[in-house]
């Protein structure tokens, strides 16, 4: 009885809803808040511009992502215009320890680390064919804001392919943290 107490709350809110059939699923009211959350972090206006960037200029998926006490969030996706692609959305949650968006968030933790690497490249490390390069975001008193990630089949990620993405990570990243009020020369 209980239980049914809560359906019903939460169905009144519209946080669940309930089909024909009698199974339950996801509400409205969760992506309306879920979009809440997206925009009181006043993240898009500077992250979704430099997400494009990246896409245009490499052909690969690109996203920006925070960690999320042991996993990470991705808050932030821009998809390219291919077929063959790293299947993230905005939303995902995802482990923390395995490819190179989790392990950049883990190795500046909370503060920048200037011993810590700049950025990181995993091949087959989250899923065995896809390959992504990451680089950290920080903001005021270098706090660590999240991980900007280009992510997609390993097979495109050749060294000339990684060098250029390095490279244009890197410098997205500098430009996110220096718009996002970080120290860029750390």
């Amino acid at each position: 009885s209980t239980l049914l107490r809560v359906l019903g709350t939460l169905h009144s809110h519209e946080c669940i809803q309930r089909f024909a059939d009698g199974r339950y699923h996801l509400g409205s009211r969760l992506f309306h808040w879920g979009r809440i959350y997206q925009s009181s972090l006043k993240l898009d206006h500077y992250i979704t511009p430099v997400l494009q960037q990246l896409v245009d200029q490499t052909g690969e998926g690109a996203s920006f992502s925070c960690r999320q006490e042991n996993h990470r969030l991705c808050l932030f996706r821009i998809d390219p215009p291919r077929e063959v692609r790293d299947h993230i959305k905005a939303g995902d949650l995802l482990p923390l320890n395995a490819g190179a968006t989790g392990l950049v968030l883990l190795a500046h933790s909370k503060k920048r680390d200037p011993s810590a690497p700049r950025y990181l490249a995993t091949f087959g490390e989250r899923e065995p064919d896809i390959a992504a390069v990451a680089a950290p975001v920080f903001g005021p008193a270098n706090k660590l804001l999240g991980a900007l990630t280009l992510s997609g089949p390993a097979s495109r990620f050749t060294k000339p392919a990684v060098a250029r993405m390095v490279e244009l990570i890197l410098e997205a990243s500098a430009d996110l943290t220096s718009k996002l009020g970080g120290d860029v020369n750390i």
